[in-house]
């Protein structure tokens, strides 16, 4: 399980935060998405590294990186309140995805030097590093930007709810680690709901638009993946609260992380970054 959850990382880190930051603000988070591989680095060679000092010193690195970016948010948040909502759902899902690698970056730190944070087993640790790069950034990252697609349509209410319900159930999942099972619970089933409107928007919505077929095409693999990873994503949570059969933490890696990593995440930033210069291609 490591090596994958390591590899799931490392994509993360080089390559899905800084297009994602671009699909953000091109012009005003462009210098911060060409230096963050560099930030990175140390962050994604720490993975590779076994627990102590070294590694914990290249973790500090990435995370102060990351914590940087989280304190774009406020500045973010005071701007827009001269210009329009601040607590626009578009906007709401942009300031999580600048907090949530601050998170994993936090985490990180914890677990190469072998610090249980507030008591948590350190595997639960090294699974927070993936998720809030992926559930966190990435996920409210698309659904914000769905709904900044979507909103003017028909569908406006789906995509706002999208938009919240992403954040929303990031936020009570992180929450149920300090609470108990049930709390987690209930947070996965928020991030569930927000996550299949992202995918049915995304479908039904987006790939029609899309001005060539790879774009298409993996707009509608982020979609249909979508529907399976967070299917299974509901029955872990659901088992860790009652007790039912449910996958051990290495399944999930291999099927939820990896599914969500590359069939969501990746394919969702290619497409969305396809569909940004096609949207620039056509200004000019």
């Amino acid at each position: 399980m490591t090596v994958l959850v390591n590899l799931i990382v490392t994509l993360g880190m080089l390559y899905v935060v800084p297009v994602g930051l671009r699909l953000i603000d091109p012009a005003g988070l462009r210098r911060t998405a060409r230096l963050w591989p560099l930030a990175a680095a140390p962050g994604a060679l720490c993975l590779w590294l076994p627990r102590g000092a070294a590694a914990t010193a290249l973790a500090v690195l990435y995370a102060a990186a990351t914590l940087a970016l989280a304190a774009r948010a406020p500045a973010r948040l005071l701007r827009t309140r001269a210009t329009a909502n601040p607590l626009a759902p578009p906007e709401v899902a942009v300031l999580t995805a600048l907090v949530s690698p601050s998170v994993a970056g936090t985490a990180l730190v914890a677990e190469r030097a072998g610090y249980r944070l507030f008591g948590f087993d350190l595997d639960i640790l090294a699974l927070t590093v993936p998720h809030f790069h992926f559930a966190g950034f990435t996920a409210a990252l698309v659904a914000g930007l769905v709904c900044r697609s979507a909103g003017a349509r028909t569908a406006s209410g789906l995509s706002r709810w999208a938009a919240y319900s992403v954040p929303a159930g990031t936020l009570l999942v992180l929450l149920g680690y300090f609470i108990d099972d049930w709390a987690e619970l209930v947070g996965a089933v928020v991030l569930t709901g927000g996550m299949w409107a992202v995918a049915l928007l995304t479908w039904r919505e987006i790939r029609p638009g899309a001005r060539d077929r790879t774009t298409g095409a993996l707009l509608a693999t982020s979609a249909v993946v979508l529907v399976a990873t967070m299917l299974l994503a509901l029955w872990w949570a659901l088992g860790e609260a009652n007790g039912v059969v449910h996958p051990t933490l290495t399944w999930m890696a291999a099927t939820h992380g990896l599914g969500n990593s590359l069939g969501f995440a990746l394919c969702s930033v290619l497409a969305w970054r396809r569909l940004a210069a096609d949207r620039m291609e056509t200004l000019s």
